[in-house]
């Protein structure tokens, strides 16, 4: 199956979602490279503009649910607690602007997170059990079917609001220079 770049309607990313095979929480583990894909949700463009580059599971089942690159090519995990998610929703467009960028960039280094903030397990979702991601302090869940072996499609869901956000991960090799600030650099 090839990736894809956009949905008509959340039912399109649905369908798709549902053709999907299982992943399973072990299956998970490493560095992957996020995309948002495009389906009329709020968040559309948002993660891309703030500089999202993806997700990391470690082997205990705990996640990294949010890595942002920082200065070419350190990454920085944030803590989502402080993100206002439901503001985002509410004022989109402010999320996709200059502005947005601007200010995340500088207020990243109060919300890099000093240990993984979510967990990972598997979950029944749309009448299967596949791997999912639970935020620890956001009502969030992610949960992931697999497009191929390097390759997930992940759909965003927020407690309340039955609009999901689509997105991609494609595993990429960790390196030396890809991961989180020393804490001395908190």
């Amino acid at each position: 199956m090839t990736e894809p770049t956009a949905f008509a309607s959340p039912d399109a990313g649905f369908a798709y979602f549902d053709t999907l095979a299982n992943v399973s929480p072990i299956e998970l583990v490493g560095l992957w490279q996020g995309k948002g894909i495009a389906s009329g949700h709020p968040m559309d463009g948002v993660l891309e503009n703030l500089g999202w580059y993806g997700k990391r599971f470690h082997a205990d089942r705990r996640a990294d649910a949010l890595l942002f690159r920082v200065g070419g090519r350190r990454l920085v995990p944030v803590d989502p607690a402080g993100l206002p998610v439901r503001l985002l929703f509410r004022f989109q467009w402010l999320g996709r602007s200059g502005a947005a960028r601007n200010l995340f960039s500088h207020l990243l280094r109060s919300l890099w997170a000093k240990a993984p903030v979510a967990s990972v397990r598997a979950m029944a979702f749309r009448g299967q059990s596949s791997a999912a991601m639970v935020y620890d302090r956001q009502p969030i869940t992610d949960h992931f079917r697999r497009i191929s072996d390097d390759q997930l499609l992940g759909l965003m869901c927020v407690e309340g609001d039955p609009r999901p956000y689509f997105f991609t991960l494609q595993r990429v090799a960790e390196d030396a220079q890809a991961t989180p600030a020393p804490e001395a650099d908190h």
